[in-house]
């Protein structure tokens, strides 16, 4: 479980770090696209790629790379994206309305379905940026991870339910 949530986490820094990279690249130049279901494609915002891209010292040319791996990915992720939105807005009438647990079951099914084609295509994402980075700046990142993961378990120490008194 802890392996797979540590991928999870290297998964989303990638995503983070590409897409802001890809947002300070492009800043200048054009409006930011739309957002979608509360996020923009890649799941970053610019201060937190600008953090990821200082932090590692990205050179100009690992920025464009990174950026063109974001553009190249676009089109394969945005309608992955809007079809989860639409499932969202789908489930949310039988939160607001009457509850019908066999459409509701299978909105869930074509959810996971969608979600597991994202999860895919990030890994490959993330792999592909991640294999832009120097061997130091994979070892930055790691450590970034490995003190990310550290916090977030404290914290969940420290949140930990109180055991019952008797």
């Amino acid at each position: 479980m802890r392996s797979l949530c540590f991928r999870f986490l290297i998964a989303a820094l990638a995503v983070l770090l590409g897409s802001a990279l890809m947002r300070a690249q492009t800043a200048e130049d054009a409006p930011a696209p739309p957002a979608m279901h509360g996020r923009a494609f890649g799941m970053g915002d610019g201060p937190m790629m600008g953090f990821f891209a200082k932090k590692l010292n990205l050179s100009d040319e690992q920025r464009s790379q990174m950026k063109a791996i974001m553009e190249k990915e676009h089109p394969t992720m945005k309608p992955l994206f809007e079809q989860q939105h639409q499932i969202d807005l789908q489930l949310r009438q039988y939160v607001e309305g009457t509850f019908d647990n066999a459409r509701v079951q299978a909105l869930a099914t074509q959810k996971a379905r969608i979600q597991a084609k994202i999860t895919v295509a990030e890994s490959r994402i993330h792999n592909e940026l991640y294999q832009i980075l120097t061997a130091d700046q994979q070892a930055e990142l790691k450590q970034m991870e490995a003190n990310h993961e550290a916090r977030l378990a404290q914290r969940m120490q420290s949140q930990a339910p109180a055991a019952p008194e008797q």
